[in-house]
């Protein structure tokens, strides 16, 4: 079985899958709060509606927002989970992929902390190729054509995980 240490600090923000539904995709993403600014701690704040706007001019916008992920993999490597794999995280929105709407329905969210500015960390690549063999166990119908960016099933909206993720180093093992 996998090493991989997997911190749980449980969101509100869920709900529960249709029922039978599979999961069958994975949602990569990158968040970082404010934006820029790594080891904050705000994404978990966000992810558990204790974010205090107050703090970052940033904030107050998104800080009614009822948003959360499955993982979430800080740059120095901590893997933390929010949402148990069988519930429905909040983290893909309106989204689509291969003829399927609502892609939370279907899929885990795995945020990494990062932006659109700079390279991920060796260490992040690392626990999120670990995570994904642990999703793959535990999901068998998560292959690497299935893994795939919030960039691809929303992408009108968003543009993540970004031009410095590098998708050659992702789940080759899951062919």
């Amino acid at each position: 079985m996998s090493n991989l240490t997997i911190i749980d600090i449980p969101s509100p923000n869920y709900d529960s899958r249709p029922f039978g539904t599979r999961i069958d995709l994975v949602v990569i993403h990158a968040i970082s709060l404010p934006p820029g600014k790594f080891g904050t701690g705000r994404v978990i704040d966000f992810f558990t509606n204790s974010l205090d706007p107050d703090v970052d001019p940033y904030f107050p916008g998104i800080a009614g927002f009822k948003v959360s992920s499955h993982y979430y993999i800080e740059r120095q490597g901590r893997v933390i989970r929010f949402v148990d794999d069988e519930k429905r995280a909040w983290h893909a929105g309106v989204s689509h992929f291969r003829g399927r709407d609502n892609c939370n329905d279907f899929s885990l969210g795995i945020e990494l902390e990062g932006d659109d500015f700079n390279n991920f960390s060796e260490i992040q690549y690392q626990r999120l190729n670990e995570l994904l063999k642990l999703i793959k166990i535990n999901h068998p119908d998560v292959i690497r054509d299935r893994i795939v960016g919030h960039c691809h099933v929303a992408p009108q909206r968003k543009s993540d995980p970004g031009p410095f993720f590098d998708w050659s180093r992702v789940g080759v093992e899951l062919v």
